[in-house]
């Protein structure tokens, strides 16, 4: 049985490398993405199960992969989780905006990650 595949962005360490050591330990094949100007290629060449991108990494350049993402049609399927520190203020509504299924602080991001999965991977 194949590991899905879960693409990353980020540029903070922790939250970041927290989160992907968490997915390997949910069973799940990690790819991180060096740079957001590359993950919308990556996704349509790896076809993940989930995309997680880091907003405070260039929000306006994060918001534009996630509308970039989900206007594709061979990306359009792929939920994406986006994460900031606990205080999200305007990025939440930025990020829904561009279409990211879920948005959540890294706390509980990191507290939470089965259910969250769970959440954004439903129909």
């Amino acid at each position: 049985m194949t590991q899905p595949l879960a693409l990353i962005f980020y540029e903070r360490l922790l939250p970041g490398s927290q989160l992907a050591n968490r997915l390997q330990d949910l069973k799940y094949r990690v790819e991180t993405v060096g740079d957001l100007a590359s993950l919308h290629g990556r996704a349509q060449l790896e076809g993940p199960m989930v995309v997680f991108i880091d907003l405070e990494s260039g929000h306006e350049e994060a918001c534009r992969t996630i509308a970039r993402l989900k206007a594709d049609g061979l990306t359009q399927h792929v939920p994406v989780v986006a994460f900031a520190s606990d205080r999200l203020g305007d990025l939440q509504a930025a990020a829904q905006a561009a279409g990211a299924k879920l948005v959540v602080g890294e706390s509980a991001l990191l507290n939470h990650l089965p259910e969250l999965l769970d959440q954004a991977l439903q129909e």
